[in-house]
């Protein structure tokens, strides 16, 4: 099971939508709010593919300058704040008894990824953890097929492009968490159009729904409707 990091188990989208807003709006002239919108309907995408998206048109010194006062300032204004949300520890405990292989894969920095789950006691429930040094999300979810060959893949995301990327695969299941912050909205219907199997504005009851995605289709009896048994053809 491959989980996204921000918006997905950590509580951060809120935080660092502002950072990203603010970032955009010093460095294009974009006005914060707007700014933290558009990065906001583009997440999922490494930072830096967001401002290709966004600013086409801008420099590409200026792109990368903003993305690493971004990842600079995500760091001490968004992770330092930012902690996993609630359901979070017991639902990877319960996933792990059932024994699922958990993995992350995240646009951010492996090594800050890293450090956040260590630092919240996380980090000891994941086999691996593939940030941007690794390659973009998709890439990530080839690493994952040729480690687990045989293994169903299942992508827990909180975006379009999650979901998306899941469905880019064959044999990938998506499954997508909501979200509601201010002037955002992400809804679980929203993600099940994007391809997603399952959502939910909490993922306390994915063990349960992955019971019932997974779950062999029921077979037929061959017995004809509206006959009593043992009667003949």
């Amino acid at each position: 099971m491959i989980f996204d990091l921000d918006g997905t188990l950590l509580d951060d989208l809120s935080l660092i939508s502002h950072v990203a807003g603010d970032v955009m709006h010093r460095a294009f002239g974009t006005p914060p709010e707007e700014a933290r919108i558009h990065y906001l309907a583009t997440t999922g995408l490494p930072f830096e593919a967001q401002l290709a998206q966004l600013y086409p048109t801008a420099p590409a010194q200026l792109r990368a300058s903003a993305a690493a006062t971004f990842h600079q300032r995500k760091v001490t204004e968004a992770y330092a704040h930012a902690g996993p949300f609630p359901e979070v520890p017991g639902m990877l405990k319960r996933l792990a008894q059932a024994r699922w292989t958990l993995v992350v894969s995240t646009g951010g920095e492996t090594e800050m990824a890293e450090l956040v789950l260590e630092r919240e006691g996380l980090r000891f429930w994941f086999d691996a953890v593939l940030g941007s040094r690794e390659g973009t999300k998709r890439e990530h979810l080839v690493e994952y097929r040729r480690r687990y060959l045989d293994a169903p893949l299942i992508l827990v995301g909180d975006s379009r492009f999650d979901m998306e990327t899941a469905q880019s695969l064959p044999g990938v299941v998506g499954i997508g968490r909501a979200s509601r912050i201010h002037g955002w909205a992400l809804t679980p219907g929203d993600l099940a159009q994007w391809g997603a199997a399952w959502a939910d504005y909490s993922l306390a009851g994915l063990p349960e729904a992955l019971e019932k995605i997974l779950a062999p289709p029921a077979r037929s009896s061959g017995r004809r409707k509206n006959r009593p048994p043992g009667t003949r053809k």
